[in-house]
């Protein structure tokens, strides 16, 4: 089954705990939190109260997108909040695979995000380490931006070591109903919706989440 997560940076939140239960209701897979710095990109989103209300609030899994310099010195902030699977950026971490074994040996599921211009060659001594690998198909920082293109082939490629690595993948960025469709059938294995097919929209949660799993 596809892996839907709506992207926590586009909910109401001066009604999260109301955002919360109807995305439940929904029968979403996972909360994905983006955490900036306004360092590591030129933006800042949620915090860790954000993300401890939150948990307070759902039993269902969280994700935390940590797009911060030097996350090995902050991954146990969100450990301790109860996320469930962390994601890193390889550019932002000088030790990449310690940082994704500490998170493994804290019982937590550990993943990479990989910027559209971020290679293949470049993470694959670290693939072994992955249960996830979040591919970003926008720039990171900001919501609303347009599907780039020339990723679909780094997505072919991640797909095809997929079995041997044994990671799922997750999209990232501009994930229209036609992009969900169009990447569901190459092989990945879930989404994060924002305003491209959850958000914002006419509908309900549920009433878009039931079309979304009919694709």
């Amino acid at each position: 089954m596809t892996i839907f997560c709506p992207s926590m940076m586009c909910a109401d939140f001066s009604n999260l705990k109301e955002e919360i239960k109807n995305l439940e209701n929904a029968e979403i897979d996972m909360f994905h939190c983006d955490v900036m710095d306004g360092s590591f990109v030129p933006n800042m989103t949620l915090g860790i109260k954000d993300i401890e209300t939150i948990r307070k609030n759902t039993d269902a899994l969280i994700d935390c997108h940590l797009m911060i310099e030097n996350p090995s010195s902050k991954v146990d902030w969100f450990i301790d909040a109860g996320v469930d699977l962390i994601y890193i950026h390889p550019e932002a971490e000088r030790y990449t695979g310690k940082t994704l074994t500490y998170i493994k040996d804290k019982g937590k599921l550990a993943g990479i995000a990989i910027n559209p211009d971020t290679s293949i060659e470049s993470i694959k001594e670290i693939l072994h380490y992955l249960d996830y690998i979040l591919v970003m198909t926008v720039n990171p920082g900001f919501a609303g931006q347009k599907f780039i293109e020339s990723t679909k082939e780094k997505i072919k490629k991640l797909v095809e070591l997929k079995e041997e690595y044994d990671y799922k993948i997750i999209i990232d960025g501009a994930c229209s109903p036609e992009v969900i469709e169009e990447l569901s059938n190459l092989g990945c294995d879930g989404f994060v919706l924002g305003t491209s097919a959850l958000f914002g929209k006419n509908e309900s949660y549920d009433v878009l989440m039931k079309k979304l799993r009919n694709i």
